[in-house]
């Protein structure tokens, strides 16, 4: 028996996660059709999308403004379809500003909703909680201390671990995927990911590119690397002809590869820096957007990290330069230390390796045996 399932991812971080899930629940039902919103991840899985996820990878208030008619015309149209169609759940990948909405409409008409990624409430704007309990019937939680936060408000959630956890290996090939890239053993390889968004890369990219040339003047013979997200790489190669610096290797897609051959990483804030920790790579975290939303968003901020891995560890493990403090010299020099600091590079390496233990739970599984019992219930 076909089992029908409705999903919205809104980003690169979202089809990843999404693509992941699916391969738990194919395992559970092979006659699974799932359709939606979703990206090229997600189609490798069988997912049917009806739009690209990347009609909603905008991110900052200014910027979604700019975007808002077209993305409230698709939530409009999905949830209709959705009503018509009746699906036996509806599970909203991350993206909770464009996901929360369409499940509170799917909800109050009947049908079962699940928000996998619990909202970062416990970061800023908590609110956020209260638009969470009356949207969905359970959330998934990629990190331990979320389901207590949520039990108060009368959420059910399961902390099901972090997909990526699972799929990343504990210790990283990196010879293997040095060959994969052209690259030698002996290489100071450095990979400069600015971004999965065309805002981010528009306001990050060039920073992160004369960093990397600060870097090449004062310790030549680094190997600068650039994983470039679908469809972005004709934007990435017009910021990079306007600078002069050294060779940059432009590679599509193949993030995980970069990280794993690399020995150090500037990289956007986002769900990428999660990655470079479970990869267990030094990195420099650097983020610039928009300057009012930067401003609104800074006043909403409750903790003082923006990282993921310091987030979860409670500490600045690695540098954010976020902001006016995101220049290229604050990025080289922060580079440098990293490289010219042995001790300091396994220090954060053996953390990195608890944080992976802790998130690593057999994702797919857990989040296919939450939603099967949601279903029967």
């Amino acid at each position: 028996m076909t089992f029908h399932m409705a999903m919205v991812a809104g980003e690169a971080s979202g089809d990843l996660l999404a693509s992941l899930l699916l391969k738990g629940l194919k395992a559970r039902w092979p006659e699974i059709h799932a359709y939606g919103i979703g990206g090229p991840a997600m189609a490798q899985e069988g997912f049917q999308a009806r739009w690209p996820s990347d009609r909603l990878a905008v991110r900052g208030y200014v910027e979604v403004l700019r975007h808002f008619p077209d993305i409230w015309n698709i939530r409009r149209q999905l949830g209709r379809q959705l009503i018509q169609e009746r699906p036996q759940i509806f599970v909203g990948v991350d993206a909770p500003d464009f996901n929360l909405g369409l499940e509170r409409q799917l909800r109050s008409c009947g049908i079962k909703t699940v928000h996998f990624v619990c909202p970062s409430i416990w970061a800023w704007r908590g609110g956020r909680v209260h638009r969470l309990s009356q949207s969905t019937d359970h959330v998934l939680c990629l990190f331990p201390f979320e389901p207590a936060l949520l039990e108060p408000h009368g959420l059910r959630a399961t902390y099901v671990g972090h997909p990526l956890a699972d799929v990343i290996p504990m210790e990283p090939p990196r010879t293997l995927a040095r060959r994969s890239l052209g690259l030698r053993d002996a290489d100071t390889v450095i990979a400069l990911l600015p971004g999965s968004r065309r805002s981010e890369v528009a306001y990050i990219a060039a920073t992160l590119f004369e960093a990397a040339a600060r870097i090449d003047r004062l310790q030549p013979g680094a190997q600068f690397v650039v994983p470039v997200a679908a469809g972005l790489r004709s934007q990435v190669q017009a910021i990079l002809a306007t600078l002069k610096g050294p060779p940059i290797q432009l590679v599509e897609g193949r993030s995980h590869e970069v990280l794993a051959a690399c020995d150090l990483t500037l990289i956007a804030s986002g769900t990428a820096t999660l990655e470079a920790a479970l990869f267990k790579r030094p990195m420099v975290v650097a983020y610039k957007m928009h300057p009012l939303s930067w401003a609104m968003m800074k006043r909403m901020a409750y903790q003082p990290w923006v990282s993921l891995p310091n987030i979860l560890a409670r500490d600045f493990l690695v540098p954010e330069l976020i902001q006016e403090a995101c220049t290229a010299q604050a990025l080289a020099t922060e580079a440098l230390a990293w490289l010219n600091d042995a001790q300091r590079r396994k220090q954060v390496q053996e953390q990195f390796h608890h944080i992976h233990c802790v998130l690593r739970r057999d994702t797919a599984r857990c989040a296919a045996d939450a939603i099967a019992k949601e279903i029967e219930s």
